[in-house]
């Protein structure tokens, strides 16, 4: 007989369920890879050459200590996706290495093809061992620690030691070019004319993309509601700050398209049919359009706006200097080199700014075809076409796996297509998409949206949920 009772019916609450000390110690070592391929330069201008590479080669070896036994323990329970491979850009890479049969500068080619071999295993590594969410707290935690060691390392040249800093605290020349420096100590420059400031990356256009990355984690961590969102919003304002600060023009145009592309992304997914996205679809071309035609024909008066020259800095002599070089092999290439070693006879006071041998072709799709010609240009452009199909639907379908489709978006899902808007916009006037952090983070992205379309759902997603502050109602 049924009874009135003041006692629940339901199970007692329990504590939710710890995260494993392992896993605990593999997202900090992820943060631990992320940080040192964001910034890479900082290791070579703290520790030199020599530190920077025995950095690289430990972490290459602990990521293979660390996922091999993985793999080998996941066998039955989560097979490894090997269809799921960002097999394009694995043909990349293949077609690198073997370009060593052909290479003009064999040396360059086998040091800077362990670059990318190690870029590219990092990537599998991270998409494979993280959730979703867990690669999105990665990078904010990552990208926290580059703008807030930059921000210190600037307020203590600027403040404290009152003079530039050379790369690896070397003592400055008689007459040194301001470009050597490492840090120049222009953070409290004056309003009406502030110098650039180049953080612990060393480099005013590096540092500006990845604050351009760090708005787009840290807004989405935001948008995603995840705990403390105050803390969150001074973040954004460093990051904004650095930006501004950085001077990269490079990055105010990527800023322009990663919101040109957000919004095109938040409007299609208002369209209530597939019908309703035809039409906007429309526009979006031809607004495209009609913005590269105005900034091509209106490129002079738009970089006197911003202090630039109509060759973009001297980019223009590099262009005709790579293409002149890249025209003797057009099909397979001179051989991979990313970047560009300094020291190689081949490289060694080739192209010159100020003084300095240039790194790259301060343009992925040059550089591409100078190193692997026509056959790496269609490699590359596969892999971006590839990646931009699969992240923009990754970012405007809802999320299903049965008959229901009225799940909610989430903001998590946006990162992929704002990334890779970041990525070709950089990739314009600098080679950093085809190399180091910038490969990494292409190859986890094609790897991850291929392998997990899918945010909080399925047995690859399974892990401990973010805790979020219990709201009480009062009354």
């Amino acid at each position: 007989m049924t009874q009135l009772s003041r006692h629940p019916v339901a199970d007692p609450p329990t504590a939710p369920e710890r995260e494993k000390t392992g896993h605990l110690l593999l997202r900090a070592y992820a943060v631990l890879v992320v940080f040192s391929a964001l910034a890479h330069s900082f290791w070579y201008n703290l520790a030199g050459m020599a530190g920077a590479a025995v950095l690289l080669g430990a972490l290459t070896l602990a990521t293979l200590a660390i996922w091999l036994p993985r793999l080998r323990r996941s066998r039955r329970t989560t097979p490894f996706a090997w269809r799921r491979l960002p097999w394009l850009g694995l043909a990349y890479a293949a077609f690198a290495l073997l370009s060593l049969l052909w290479s003009a500068w064999p040396a360059a080619t086998a040091v800077t093809w362990l670059l990318l071999a190690s870029a590219t295993l990092q990537g599998l590594f991270l998409a494979d061992a993280l959730t979703w969410r867990e690669l999105v707290r990665c990078l904010e935690i990552s990208l926290r620690w580059v703008l807030g060691l930059s921000l210190l390392l600037e307020l203590w040249v600027a403040g404290i030691r009152r003079r530039p800093l050379l790369p690896n605290f070397s003592d400055a020349p008689a007459d040194p070019d301001p470009h050597w420096y490492w840090v120049r100590g222009n953070l409290l420059d004056g309003v009406l004319d502030p110098g650039r400031v180049q953080g612990i990356v060393g480099n005013a256009n590096l540092l500006g993309i990845l604050c351009l990355l760090a708005l787009i984690v840290f807004g989405i961590r935001l948008a995603d509601r995840a705990p403390s969102p105050a803390v969150r919003i001074v973040w954004i304002a460093v990051a904004a700050f650095l930006l501004l600060r950085s001077g990269s023009v490079t990055t105010l145009v990527a800023l322009v398209a990663v919101a040109g592309v957000l919004c095109a992304a938040l409007l299609i997914r208002r369209a209530a049919l597939p019908r309703g996205r035809t039409p906007l679809y429309a526009v979006f071309a031809g607004v495209a359009v009609v913005g590269i035609v105005s900034a091509v024909l209106l490129r002079e008066r738009l970089l006197a706006l911003v202090g630039r020259e109509g060759d973009l800095t001297g980019r223009g002599d590099i262009w005709q200097a790579v293409l002149e070089r890249a025209s003797t092999r057009p099909v397979a290439g001179n051989g991979f080199a990313s970047p560009w070693l300094p020291w190689d006879p081949a490289f060694d006071g080739w192209i010159l700014d100020h003084g300095i041998t240039v790194f790259h072709a301060h343009d992925m799709w040059l550089d591409v075809y100078l190193q692997l010609g026509a056959i790496g240009v269609a490699l590359v452009a596969g892999v971006f076409a590839a990646l931009t199909w699969r992240a923009w639907f990754f970012a405007v379908d809802r999320p299903r796996w049965d008959i229901r489709a009225d799940r909610p978006y989430q903001a998590i899902t946006l990162l992929p297509i704002l990334v890779v808007a970041m990525l070709l916009v950089q990739g314009l006037t600098e080679s950093g998409p085809i190399m180091l952090w910038g490969w990494m983070l292409v190859t986890l992205l094609a790897f991850k949206i291929k392998s997990v379309p899918l945010v909080d759902v399925g047995v690859a997603e399974a892990s401990a949920p973010e805790r979020r502050p219990l709201r009480v109602r009062r009354g």
